[in-house]
């Protein structure tokens, strides 16, 4: 069916494929682009694969909500499959496992009672500590990790994030990309390697190993669960209800598709992933509409990783780690720039700071920060206990 905008209707939602649906394509890259290079290069997970599976996501989740809501890699998972470069086994089997987790939550309806009973401090104090974690990764890892030219272009970065500071059509996080590009073409590109690796290539299925599902579970499921359900599937409902107000999106559906497109992912050799908020934002603050944004987004990963395992492996390696720094560093700010709420307020910052410290230093901290910031919130009286806060949260 046509809808009177003149794109296709499917469902309730539409596609669009106009100039700004094309803009908006651009709003969530500079996110997800460096935590899938990051998990591919310290992981040695296919980056054919992974590209495919990223992209196909993409293109289930603009077709079924019709809105300019993307799929992102996990980022809690990716950080630390990064920091502790993790078999790929072990990537497959905490997807498997969090895919599972979060359907089941979602047939049974405690998703919808979870909903409820996580306050927004909590929320805010998960966001912190990844976002500490983030940073640290960045700076700690990725900016020195090529001398001298590798702070210059760390530096030309900053300067272009500066520059670039509230550009819409042009955003920062774009610019650092296109720099990092540019780089890599020049210095690192061996054009005969990538057209002896061009040709077609598709995922290979393989159903991941109990051993490896238990470990996924433990090291990587287990602490990125409460950071979904507080803000993956949580904050992006409602943000949906913000900006496109009436379109019903309920958190038990979104929790199913997460865990769908989490269970397909594991066994196709793709990156655990989630709805994201952030990424919603991102998209429509560039002039996203409809779900045409996502699937041309999707388009751009299916190309590249269509391309063959050698090409895209090539492409990867082309992409220096001090701008992936960068663009680490600036999701991680946007994290703690989601603190400022509760600012205002001692005891929520103080019931936030215990929550972010349990995520950045314990093991199992995420889980560890969620549970004890609920206690310590109704210990301490705090009001408004359901409210889980929208905003432009980011995972």
């Amino acid at each position: 069916m046509k809808s009177e905008a003149g794109g296709l209707r499917l469902g309730r939602g539409r596609l669009r494929f106009g100039r700004e649906e094309w803009a908006g394509s651009f709003g969530d890259l500079g996110t997800a682009l460096p935590l899938l290079i990051g998990v591919i290069g310290a992981t040695g997970v296919d980056a054919a694969g992974v590209f495919v599976v990223f992209g196909l996501a993409q293109l289930g989740s603009g077709l079924m909500y019709g809105l300019p809501l993307p799929m992102q890699p996990l980022k809690a998972m990716a950080a630390l499959a990064i920091s502790q470069r993790l078999a790929p086994g072990v990537l497959f089997g905490g997807g498997l496992a969090i895919g599972l987790m979060m359907m089941g939550l979602s047939v049974s309806g405690a998703l919808g009672w979870l909903a409820r009973g996580i306050p927004q401090v909590v929320v805010r104090g998960l966001q912190g500590g990844l976002g500490v974690t983030l940073c640290w990764l960045a700076l700690g890892t990725y900016v020195p990790s090529e001398g001298a030219v590798g702070y210059g272009l760390a530096g030309a970065a900053g300067l272009m994030v500066w520059g670039l500071r509230g550009q819409r059509r042009f955003p920062a996080a774009l610019g650092v990309v296109l720099l990092g590009a540019v780089y890599g073409g020049l210095y690192r590109l061996d054009a005969g390697r990538l057209v002896e690796g061009w040709g077609w290539a598709l995922p290979k299925v393989r159903w991941p190993e109990g051993g490896a599902v238990w470990a996924g579970l433990v090291v990587l499921a287990l602490p990125q669960l409460p950071l979904s359900l507080a803000n993956s599937v949580i904050a992006t409902q409602r943000t949906v209800q913000d900006l496109f107000p009436g379109r019903g999106v309920g958190v038990g559906r979104l929790g199913m598709t997460y865990g769908i497109f989490n269970v397909v992912a594991s066994c196709l050799g793709g990156v655990p992933v989630c709805h994201g908020c952030g990424g919603l934002v991102g998209h429509y603050a560039l002039g996203g509409r409809s779900g045409g944004s996502v699937v041309i987004y999707g388009m751009l990963f299916l190309a590249l990783g269509l391309g063959g395992s050698v090409a895209a492996g090539e492409w990867v390696q082309l992409f220096p780690k001090p701008i992936l720094g960068v663009l680490l560093g600036l999701e991680g700010l946007a994290l703690l720039g989601l603190l400022r709420d509760v600012w205002g307020s001692a005891r929520s910052m103080g019931v936030a700071a215990v929550v972010g410290g349990c995520a950045v230093f314990l093991p199992q901290g995420y889980l560890i920060g969620m549970a004890l910031g609920v206690l310590l919130w109704r210990v301490l009286g705090g009001r408004n206990l359901h409210s889980t806060g929208g905003g432009a949260g980011f995972l």
